[in-house]
């Protein structure tokens, strides 16, 4: 089952013989921890000479014994032709609901495009870190990490085996989703994983989410439909998706029929894969950049379809829980970053909080009084202890 994942996006280049490191969150617990590279947007092949996972404890300082050598079919090496995704063979041991990792990959030779994850968020420290040029994936001390960066490296997903009767829910969405407003930097998907562990729920949240992405056009990374497949659909034991994306295309002229229509696509195809769908409302924008008379109009009949449109498996009602009563277009002003477009760290809790229960865990595959679940309970052990 997936526990962590991010969407693919171009992330620069330039990287050349060195180390990153990057810091996740789990989502659920599990044992046999593997992990999922990708160059999916990658201009030449990329190789990796050495790749690592440990437990952080102190900027780019893991905690000392934990880190673990990943090997790729017996090998420690592994390289990637463009477009191909990598997963790893399990490393021994469990990880703990929500426990943050390193995972650290040594980059052999010139890495061309980077596929990565833009405007990553693992609080309180950096996302990343980049070396001094070599192999420092098994340094536990740090010291040869010099840069911090907000960018995750090559890095697709992590998978566990996790206890029964854990699902995964996937939320495919935009900067939003990604966490852009948050002055914490935790996004409302960080949050409803936290309340998930909090109420025992037995679901594991990840983030696909990319900054300026939109349903009907790609961006820095693939549009929504064909991240659908690629990003969500191909990972283990993704059993619903949170569907919030389309601000952006009505921001760049897009009417309501075109993303209409593309919801329906996307309902039908992950309907197809045994996948059900949350539709997610549009949030207000009036006041941003981009907003204009005619992308509020489509907003409103998008937010129409969405909850009355019977084709999704649920709704998560966000326009309503972050609106302003006042001047329903806009944000209420404690949601809104500034913007008026990305909510604040209140309006991303606003957000996580108003997902009802009932309609997530349906959609998993899950129904509500299940009792506690106890998942992940040991920590990653040292080795030696």
């Amino acid at each position: 089952m997936t526990t962590w994942a991010a969407a693919a996006e171009r992330a620069g280049a330039g990287l050349r013989d060195l180390t990153v490191r990057n810091l996740v969150r789990t989502s659920a617990g599990g044992t046999g921890l593997r992990v999922r590279l990708t160059n999916a947007l990658g201009d030449r092949p990329v190789t990796f000479g050495h790749v690592c996972v440990g437990v952080p404890r102190s900027g780019a300082a893991l905690v000392p014994g934990s880190n673990r050598t990943v090997t790729f079919g017996g090998r420690p090496e592994v390289t990637l032709a463009p477009g191909a995704t990598a997963l790893g063979d399990p490393l021994p041991g469990r990880v703990a609901p929500r426990q943050r990792l390193a995972v650290s990959l040594r980059l052999r030779g010139d890495g061309g495009v980077l596929t990565g994850r833009n405007r990553a968020t693992a609080p309180p420290d950096d996302a990343a870190y980049r070396s001094l040029p070599g192999d420092h994936a098994a340094d536990e001390d740090g010291a040869a990490y010099v840069e911090g960066v907000a960018v995750w490296h090559w890095l697709d997903a992590l998978i566990v085996t996790a206890p029964e009767p854990v699902s995964a829910v996937a939320v495919l969405g935009d900067s939003i989703t990604t966490g852009v407003g948050s002055e914490t930097g935790h996004g409302w998907p960080d949050l409803l994983a936290d309340r998930a562990l909090l109420e025992s729920w037995p679901l594991a949240v990840v983030n696909e989410g990319v900054s300026g992405g939109r349903v009907l056009a790609a961006g820095t990374g693939r549009h929504a439909e064909e991240r659908l497949a690629a990003e969500v659909l191909a990972k283990p034991g993704i059993a619903a998706v949170i569907l919030l994306a389309g601000v952006n295309d009505l921001g760049a002229g897009a009417g309501a029929e075109p993303l209409v229509a593309a919801y329906r696509r996307i309902v039908e195809r992950a309907h197809a894969a045994g996948v059900r769908v949350i539709g997610g409302t549009l949030p207000p924008f009036a006041g941003a950049e981009y907003h204009t008379a005619e992308g509020e109009r489509a907003r409103e009949a998008v937010n129409a379809f969405v909850r009355d449109g019977g084709v999704f498996d649920g709704p998560a009602d966000f326009d309503a829980a972050l609106r302003d009563p006042a001047d329903p277009r806009r944000l209420l002003p404690r949601y809104d970053c500034g913007d008026h477009l990305h909510p604040s760290a209140a309006g991303h809790r606003a957000m996580a909080a108003a997902l009802e229960p009932r309609v997530l865990l349906d959609a998993a595959g899950q129904r509500p009084g299940l009792g506690r679940l106890v998942a992940g309970s040991g920590r990653w052990m040292p080795r030696g202890r």
